[in-house]
């Protein structure tokens, strides 16, 4: 693969929905929500520049059907001397739960470990796996909540016990606050008829003393979609919301619709990368995307999303 000194988004055209990046070695593997590749969930993507990639299959050995057919947005992390890849499975009407698959490359294939890490959530997606300074593990993730002033899809952590076992369940880490979270006004789900909101696809990194959560929010079928963040000064929260800030990633309209759900991958040279998906202009297909991810005494910051030639990231 050729080393490109700009790019123009997106990077990867075909689909490639809720992207996550890990570095390996000398190059980067992603991993997408999307169609099966050799049989397995999740497409595998590999580049040495963030730029040019290519695909080397599919990352997961499927469950038995009974378990669900649709399987999204994974996350993948290196310890214990092997690669732990955290996924949500289920039905779309009938619930997701999160799991976790193991594998001794992170090129697959990762096999399921036969855990349902949230067996008491109505329902789960979207886990992000995060390793604090000290060690300590923390496994983020959104969940419906139904007693709540903005009923929908909220965001939870809960502490991790191993690789495979969580400390209990989960604890709230932030809730809607607002009307561009709406996914549908009157959606009826669970038995009741209200107007959902949703926030999805929770990402933190710690830069000084602080912890930065990112999230995307609204409905990811349409342009209303975006990225916005909170901070706390430790992982488990309180969780704040900068008032008044823009969002991180937004529709540029004519260029870039519902950009969100990102990963956030650092180069070698200390460079953080927003990684993320878009839509094409016809809403037919979701791909994958980067941005520089820039920071200030404010907090996080992106020249994203972009449509034109840009940079490579160093």
């Amino acid at each position: 693969m050729s080393r490109r000194r700009t790019y123009t988004n997106p990077v990867w055209p075909e689909y490639f929905a809720d992207p996550f990046v890990v570095r390996w070695e000398d190059r980067y593997v992603a991993y997408g929500t999307g169609p099966w590749v050799d049989g397995r969930a999740f497409r595998v993507l590999t580049s040495t520049d963030l730029v040019s990639w290519a695909s080397v299959g599919g990352a997961l050995t499927p469950l038995p059907p009974e378990q669900g057919s649709d399987y999204w947005a994974p996350e993948v992390v290196a310890a214990e001397g092997r690669w732990w890849m955290y996924y949500s499975v289920g039905f779309e009407d009938r619930g997701h739960s999160l799991r976790v698959a193991t594998a001794g490359s992170p090129l697959g294939p990762f096999v399921d470990c036969g855990v349902d890490l949230t067996p008491d959530e109505l329902f789960a997606i979207d886990p992000h796996p995060f390793r604090d300074a000290d060690g300590r593990w923390y496994l983020y993730y959104a969940r419906d909540v139904l007693d709540a002033d903005r009923v929908g899809t909220h965001l939870a952590v809960a502490e991790m016990t191993g690789m495979t076992a969580l400390a209990g369940p989960g604890r709230s880490v932030l809730a809607p606050t607002a009307d561009w979270q709406i996914f549908e006004r009157q959606r009826s789900l669970h038995g009741q008829v209200s107007d959902w909101h949703t926030l999805e696809g929770p990402v933190v990194r710690q830069h000084g003393d602080r912890y930065h959560l990112l999230y995307s929010g609204g409905s990811y079928l349409g342009e209303g979609y975006g990225v916005a963040w909170a901070w706390a000064e430790h992982p488990l929260g309180p969780w704040t919301e900068p008032v008044g800030a823009a969002r991180l990633l937004a529709t540029v309209p004519g260029h870039v619709r519902g950009p969100g759900h990102n990963s956030v991958v650092t180069t070698p040279a200390g460079t953080d990368v927003l990684v993320y998906h878009a839509w094409d202009e016809a809403m037919t297909r979701r791909s994958l995307c980067i941005d520089l991810l820039l920071w200030d005494d404010d907090g996080p910051r992106t020249p994203g999303p972009t449509w034109t030639e840009q940079p490579r990231p160093l």
